[in-house]
């Protein structure tokens, strides 16, 4: 059973690292090992695990794929840890997602665990969770047909006089009916977004400080990206990244289109953008680093004549990176970022994102989901790789 596989393969890392165990609480690494997002503890030990459900029993029953005796409904975390942890070593430290823990329930923790030593264990699961099965692969190419399902909507929707709020309530009902949750998980504390990024004509230019990406401003100051009220006119620019999540897996992808022609030049920019993307992919392959991936694009966006523009901002500096991780979160390792010493391996799912923003030039982004397999890549993203001129009645 592949989730019992994970398992085994956590309990390799907790042996190594002299760990008495791991209590795992988070619902997208629960959801990893045991296949339900209820709410519940994870405890694994060098040679045992026990699922603890804190709340919906009857759910975590129905979706675990984990052997029925290897679940109990318990609340109470001192229950779990005097039942798991009470003949350990009471030294030997317990591994936890420390990247998500809050103070007041570290110390809940601790007490709980009888002041034994908490130790980070995010970074494991993580680099575990990289290198995805034939299932989630699959999981993934169902949220890339909702993506597509929404940029196919744009086609019908753009016109001239829609709001960029309306255009975004209409992509994201095609990507609900296609089966999309209608959230999507980003790994990041007081994380602060809309539904995703869409911004037309000037607020392509204005980046909120949220993330190191084509922002939009969103609504108001409350959560300053995503679409806001503008309206969009005739020879706008559009950019619109909306993730997609179905069975708990993301698909990422970004576009840009024009509203009834191109700005000059805008085309053959983007073209330059793309052969950018395109090199990288043809080049990415197992072993490689992060940081060689990011210094081939960098290095052919450089060639290209787009220094000025590659990965710039008007309000601040450039991004470190072109792309990421893409799985139980939309944003996970590796991140492909100048520098970057994680290695890349077959099956891994990447986000391959740029844009081009020059001081006197169009911005532009391009955004595709891929698969890194043994017979090379493949851009599980369907949308047209393009700057698409959405034609006006």
């Amino acid at each position: 059973m592949p989730h019992i596989a994970r398992i085994a393969r956590l309990q390799k890392t907790i042996q190594e690292r002299g760990l008495a165990g791991a209590l795992i609480f988070y619902s997208r690494d629960i959801l990893y090992y045991t296949g339900t997002a209820q709410p519940a503890y994870l405890v694994v030990r060098p040679t045992d695990y026990m699922l603890f459900v804190r709340r919906g029993y009857a759910f975590a029953q129905a979706d675990c794929k984990l052997p029925q005796d290897r679940m109990v409904a318990e609340s109470r975390l001192a229950t779990v840890a005097q039942r798991m942890f009470a003949d350990q070593e009471r030294r030997q430290p317990v591994g936890t997602e420390l990247d998500l823990l809050t103070v007041n329930h570290y110390r809940h923790f601790q007490q709980a665990l009888d002041h034994r030593p908490l130790v980070d264990i995010s970074d494991a699961i993580l680099d575990q969770r990289s290198v995805k099965a034939p299932q989630e692969i699959e999981s993934v190419r169902k949220a890339c047909a909702a993506v597509n399902a929404g940029h196919l909507r744009i086609l019908e929707r753009l016109r001239p006089g829609i709001s960029e709020l309306e255009l975004a309530a209409e992509i994201e009902h095609a990507q609900r009916i296609a089966g999309h949750e209608g959230v999507f998980f980003m790994r990041m504390p007081d994380f602060v977004m809309s539904r995703g990024p869409l911004a037309s004509g000037p607020n392509l230019r204005r980046t909120s400080g949220n993330i190191y990406t084509i922002t939009g401003t969103g609504l108001s100051s409350a959560v300053p990206a995503g679409p806001s009220r503008r309206i969009i006119a005739h020879g706008d620019l559009l950019m619109v990244d909306i993730p997609t999540c179905i069975e708990g897996y993301h698909a990422d992808q970004s576009r840009t289109y024009a509203v009834g022609r191109a700005p000059e030049g805008a085309l053959d920019r983007f073209a330059l953008l793309r052969e950018v993307a395109d090199h990288l992919i043809d080049r990415l392959k197992p072993g490689m680093t992060a940081g060689e991936a990011y210094a081939i694009a960098k290095n052919r966006a450089d060639h290209l004549g787009l220094s000025d523009a590659f990965l710039a901002f008007d309000t601040q500096p450039p991004a470190h990176f072109i792309g990421h991780g893409v799985g139980l979160e939309v944003n996970e390792p590796p991140l492909l970022a100048a520098n970057g010493k994680a290695l890349l391996a077959d099956h891994m799912v990447l986000a391959i994102e740029m844009h081009l923003m020059a001081p006197d030039g169009p911005t532009l982004k391009l955004e595709d989901t891929v698969y890194l397999t043994p017979d090379g890549v493949e851009i599980l993203t369907l949308s047209p790789r393009e700057l698409t001129v959405v034609p006006c009645d």
